[in-house]
């Protein structure tokens, strides 16, 4: 068995997080998903996801500001 990678959807928009989470999951990556910036910040630090789709306009803070930390 292979270990699927993981991909974090940090996206407060159900609709477009709906669509996206479908892309993700059809081309066979795990999909993890966050409807703001400190539940993405919470799953990346528990999960350690492969890659981030992160919304610049999140409502509890800027995108920008969640990859700064990220990265830190």
């Amino acid at each position: 068995m292979t270990n699927k990678q993981t991909i974090l959807i940090i996206e407060d928009e159900k609709h477009i997080g709906n669509y996206m989470e479908t892309i993700v999951i059809s081309n066979q990556y795990k999909a993890l998903r966050a409807m703001n910036g400190l539940q993405g910040l919470s799953l990346c630090t528990s999960h350690h996801p492969d890659l981030i789709l992160l919304d610049l306009g999140l409502p509890d803070m800027n995108g920008i500001e969640a990859a700064k930390i990220i990265k830190q």
